[in-house]
């Protein structure tokens, strides 16, 4: 997890003792200064259930909330970074102020744990920044991110029911009773078949997915596959990718895919969003990538 927290007042003297009272500025989002913004902030709590302001500077704005300075600065934002605990809570309230926010209006989504020592380092923040976060804003203008995650599932694939045999012929004998080991081992290369063909299936369905919505999207990143808790469904998850969408082009974007894995048992296409376009937000500090 990246984070962009300056040093904190607090990592002086190492027998210096932070003043409870002290804060610091946590940036969620940067957007276009106005009264769209403005509204936003109004309505929305952020961390520590704090109220949300805007910093402005050359026609842009930060959304930012007071954080401890102790529990959010150097030391503090590590610890919570490797608490699965914390981190949990953390992102989810980063992630619902910008939601939140980009329902109103087209914003950048901060790094999680983007942390400033005031709101005149948030201001310097954008005026160094300022052109990037300018040609990033209107890039995303009017855009959505829709993600695409592909799963392959051999024991769906395994429990699906076969294709219907031709009946045997009358003259035709009767097949021949298999001994235990001999249908363990049928079983087992049956198994391995399902395991193979579900696979191979999913494979395919991930690799024609760029090609069926190649004239409505804007742009497209490949994530990492998820695993273990981060995956949100059965099976294993092959392909996460996700895609810059026009607002209006969401529907279009569902139809495309609609029934690419009809008939392969073991298959699953899921599509969720839409998201503010964290994936298509990141603007390093020396431009936009």
């Amino acid at each position: 997890m990246n984070t962009e927290a300056e040093a904190p007042a607090a990592a002086a003297a190492p027998d210096h003792r932070p003043d409870p009272a002290a804060t610091m500025s946590y940036v969620y989002a940067v957007g276009r200064a106005g009264t769209a913004l403005d509204t936003a902030a109004s309505r929305l709590a952020g961390l520590e259930d704090g109220p949300l302001r805007t910093v402005t500077s050359q026609g842009l704005a930060a959304l930012v909330s007071s954080v401890p300075a102790g529990a959010y600065g150097e030391a503090g934002i590590r610890a919570r970074l490797e608490d699965l605990t914390e981190l949990a809570a953390l992102a989810r309230t980063h992630h619902a102020v910008v939601e939140a926010a980009y329902a109103g209006t087209t914003v950048l989504p901060m790094r999680l744990a983007t942390v400033y020592l005031d709101d005149a380092r948030v201001r310097a923040m954008l005026d160094e920044r300022g052109t990037d976060f300018t040609e990033a804003l209107g890039w995303l203008e009017g855009h959505v991110e829709l993600g695409v995650k592909v799963y392959a599932d051999p024991r769906e694939a395994a429990a699906a029911p076969p294709p219907a045999a031709e009946p045997p012929t009358a003259e035709g004998p009767a097949p021949a009773a298999l001994s235990p080991g001999r249908a363990y081992l049928r079983q087992r290369r049956q198994e391995r078949r399902h395991h193979r063909d579900a696979y191979r299936a999913a494979g395919a369905v991930a690799g024609a997915v760029p090609d069926r919505v190649a004239g409505l999207v804007r742009a497209r990143v490949a994530h990492r596959p998820q695993q273990g808790e981060l995956a949100s469904a059965a099976g294993e998850n092959i392909a996460n990718e996700a895609y810059l969408v026009p607002v209006e082009g969401v529907e279009d974007f569902h139809r495309a895919l609609t029934g690419l894995a009809d008939g392969l048992p073991g298959v699953r296409v899921e599509i969720t969003g839409p998201w503010a376009p964290y994936s298509f937000a990141t603007v390093p500090a020396g431009g936009r990538a």
